[in-house]
């Protein structure tokens, strides 16, 4: 195709502005909102971690699947007998947890910070270089081992025959601890210099080795709990021979032997597992599991359906749009086809009669194509400020090369589904019946039952669109309409970090003056702390049982726990439903009581009061302890808000050693919460400079946010779903439209024998319904099943819910009645005479 046929194609497009505005428009909605959801999906489910051949990497869980308890961290021993024994799976293997502290900064005041514990392989294993220094070695990962003193016996021990014990010197101090800062922090906090490596960190024994490369970033779901940015990662020197099998805190991350496939890895490690099980009680009646999974598949296994779903949708809305132009193209086509009889029966050959309208379907193409992509390059910002926080990888969603492929590949299928179909269909007709017809485009007449075909596709696509978004729409209802057990209106919460090494009874101290001080301020209602807190995140879970657990421990069961100081029921707004809550007699650790939710006395004393009986907890010793329930509140939404979450259980701060409770929330009389930062910030330096205040916000934006998931499922696909039904409208009026024009001679008869106005405008209606139910047939049917990969999406809601389906099937009606009913007007509004002559 010549340089010519584009210009003259061009020129020809010219000369049509309505079709071609038409055209390019609707293909650039279809192109850029598909691409737009597509920047997302390329991003969280396609884009490969930015690590070293990251198919190779894995993380791996705990699961205890006797007690219902999935995705939790592994303990030290048992991380290391099964780095031990799976060496023939795994390459390498290496751990790291995360937690924040706080240090001072470059003025002096307290800073938070974000600190990942790892193992001394973990950039080794991750393969992320260390830019400047050196990265961790072996020997900065060996647990320091007391000193002996010089001049000491075999035994280790002072004061052995050959020296007094006054002339033994000192043991040295141990070496510090090696750090590596992220290149951020770098910058950040020492402003790139370029000499920090051997310097020492402000606080402890921590000397600077290394600085990390831009960009790192620690990839986990969110429910995870771990910081995606550290700023400083330490060389974990634990004993992990020696720590305790029964605390749970670090992630492993192994990387596999070169084919070693993940199911082989599950089975190494299963092995491993069995023998864990054998050995200890513990993890045998605890059904223990070590689940191994890849490390991409880990980071979005809980969005992928989502994603897919709504990628889904945005093809849906690019097939109706190439569908309307389909309608456009055939009504065009026909109207020329008297000219391409006339030029095939001359002799042109089809190919030189096809030259044109190739020509004008790539121009359409590529400059819907631009279109749509300059729709997607707007449309991403947008969506990443709807989208919830916790989607994985939004900072690498944009309009890259793989997304401009893909706006480019749809502009080549699109221009080969709404342009070359046509042409060929009308190569076939006859040219001796074109040229016979009268003035009236006779491609028109021969095309209906194909437009009206591509018509009912449309509705069959768009009602599947419209079911998904009224299924949203009744998921957000649900979730509005969910009792959370707390009242979020009128709370500022915050996070208090800092006095690490202060004594319990100082500990306390702080706590008392934090609350009386916090409680004074103007407007301040009731304070009150806990750890965690609803919806921030931090939950784990500890065991529970009854008495049957002391014999069988299969018996105990998975249970979320808090720690929160008195008052924290009533400050939340939490209802008591048996008993009282606690006081301050309470907050001490030798009172072993605790308050607990109604799904946990449920299930512990069916049919029976809660309040007095005791349970086995194992919280702050090795083995559970007997605890009194004196309180039974309502149930809270910890995690999340469409999912109720398992029991919960509460023990003052003092039972677990004051100080813990770390979370602190406001409650005001009225006004903006959020005013109260300044003062907040003001009332916590004067009790102590060194505490630092951050994460203030709102609770009423953690419930927010809590919902910003379902939220942001619901705008997109109500968004596509009333482009979808617009985009069809049309559809359904051009095709409606076409067929009056076609009828013109047959309606004036029909008016000339009697038929009265009304029954014209049914006889365009019933067929515009016609289309319309036959396509709501399909659509009901897909919709049907394709509504099932929806599941994971919905809250409160089926699928398959009736009166979504009812709903969404009378809307489209309305939508379809009224596409028909403007060209039915215009039938019941033709002269006979003029109908007659066919000047119409």
């Amino acid at each position: 195709m010549s340089s010519k046929d584009l210009l003259l194609a061009v020129r020809t497009l010219f000369r049509s502005p309505v079709f071609t505005l038409s055209v390019m428009l609707t293909l650039a909605i279809g192109v850029g909102a598909t691409t737009a959801i597509f920047s997302v999906a390329n991003a969280v489910l396609l884009k490969p971690l930015p690590y070293q051949d990251p198919d190779e990497l894995v993380v791996l869980y705990t699961d205890m699947r006797a007690r219902n308890s999935r995705g939790t961290p592994f303990s030290n021993e048992n991380f290391v007998d099964i780095r031990e024994g799976t060496t023939a799976v795994f390459d390498a293997m290496t751990a790291v947890q995360t937690v924040r502290q706080v240090l001072p900064g470059r003025d002096g005041s307290p800073e938070q910070i974000r600190l990942g514990i790892v193992t001394p392989n973990f950039f080794q294993v991750l393969g992320v270089p260390v830019a400047r220094g050196r990265d961790f070695e072996t020997a900065d990962g060996i647990p320091q081992a007391p000193q002996q003193p010089q001049g000491a016996g075999p035994g280790g021990a002072p004061g052995q025959p050959g020296q007094p014990a006054a002339q033994q010197a000192p043991p040295p101090p141990p070496p510090p601890n090696a750090v590596i800062l992220s290149h951020e922090y770098w910058q950040r906090r020492y402003n790139g210099d370029e000499k920090i490596v051997g310097q020492r960190l402000p606080v402890g024994n921590f000397e600077i080795v290394g600085v990390l490369s831009p960009g790192f970033e620690l990839l986990f779901p969110p429910q995870d709990n771990m910081e995606a940015k550290p700023d400083v990662f330490v060389a974990n020197r634990i004993n992990y021979n020696n720590a305790n099998r029964n605390t749970f805190g670090i992630r492993p991350i192994g990387r596999l032997k070169p084919g070693v496939t993940v199911a082989q890895a599950q089975d190494a490690v299963e092995a491993i597992s069995a023998n864990i099980r054998r050995d200890f009680v513990i993890y045998g009646t605890g059904n223990y599991y070590a689940r191994v999974e890849p490390m991409n598949g880990a980071l979005v296994g809980d969005v992928r359906p989502a994603i897919l779903a709504l990628m889904g949708a945005g093809l849906f809305l690019l097939l109706i749009a190439c569908a309307n132009i389909a309608n456009l193209i055939v009504v065009r086509a026909g109207s020329r086809q008297t000219e391409v009889a006339v030029r095939s029966a001359l002799g042109a050959s089809k190919w030189w009669l096809l030259k044109p309208m190739i020509a004008e379907a790539l121009i359409l193409s590529v400059a819907g194509v631009l279109g749509g992509v300059a729709i997607a390059w707007a449309g991403v910002p947008a969506l990443l400020a709807v989208a919830p926080a916790n989607l994985p990888r939004l900072n690498a969603v944009t309009i890259d090369w793989a997304v401009l492929g893909f706006a480019a590949l749809c502009g080549v299928v699109a221009a080969l589904v709404f342009a070359v179909a046509p042409a060929l269909a009308s190569l076939r007709a006859s040219a001796s019946d074109a040229l016979r017809s009268s003035g009236r485009a006779p491609g028109l007449g021969r095309s209906g039952g194909w437009r009206s075909a591509v018509v009912a596709v449309e509705v069959a696509l768009c009602f599947v669109l419209l079911v998904g978004s009224g299924l949203m729409v009744r998921s957000f209802m649900a979730l509005q309409r969910i009792d959370i057990g707390y009242n979020p209106e009128n709370v500022l919460t915050f996070r208090i970090l800092g006095g690490q090494g202060v004594a319990a009874d100082q500990r306390l101290a702080i706590m008392r003056q934090l609350e009386e001080k916090l409680g004074a301020l103007p407007g301040v209602t009731a304070a009150t702390a806990s750890f965690p807190f609803p919806l921030a995140g931090d939950f784990s879970t500890i065991r529970w049982g009854l008495e049957d657990a002391l014999a069988d421990n299969s018996k105990y069961q998975a249970v979320d726990w808090q720690r929160v100081i008195p008052g924290y029921f009533e400050a939340m707004g939490t209802r008591l439903l048996e008993g009282r809550t606690f006081t301050e007699a309470d907050n001490q650790s030798r009172a072993a009581v605790v308050v607990v939710d109604q799904m946990l006395a449920a299930k512990a004393f069916p049919a029976q009061s809660a309040v007095g009986k005791r349970i086995l907890i194992r919280i702050r010793t090795p083995e559970p302890e007997w605890v009194e329930i004196i309180g039974v509140v309502a149930h809270q939404r910890l995690t999340t808000i469409a999912d109720p979450g398992r029991e919960q259980v509460y023990f003052t701060d003092g039972f677990l050693n004051f100080g813990g409770a770390r979370k602190w929330a406001l409650r005001v009389a009225s006004g903006d919460p959020a005013a109260l930062e300044a003062a907040v910030k003001s009332t916590v330096a004067s009790i102590d400079s060194q505490y630092l205040v951050t994460e203030v916000t709102p609770f009423e934006n953690l419930v927010y946010r809590a919902s910003a998931g379902t939220r942001f499922q619901l705008l997109l696909v109500t968004l596509l779903a009333v482009v979808a039904a617009i985009l069809v409208a049309v559809g359904l009026y051009g095709v409606l439209s076409t067929m009056v024009r076609q009828r013109t001679a047959e309606i004036g008869v029909r008016m000339a024998l009697g038929a009265s106005p009304s029954g014209i405008l049914g006889l365009v209606v019933r067929h515009g319904l016609k289309l319309s139910v036959i396509g709501l047939a399909v659509g009901l049917a897909s919709a049907i099943g394709l509504t099932r990969l929806m599941r994971s999406m919905l809250v409160g809601v089926a699928p398959n819910d009736p009166a979504t389906y009812a709903m969404m099937t009378g809307l489209f009606l309305v939508i379809a009645a009224l596409a028909a009913w403007l060209p039915a007007r215009r039938a019941a509004a033709l002269d006979p005479t003029l109908a007659l002559r066919g000047d119409l």
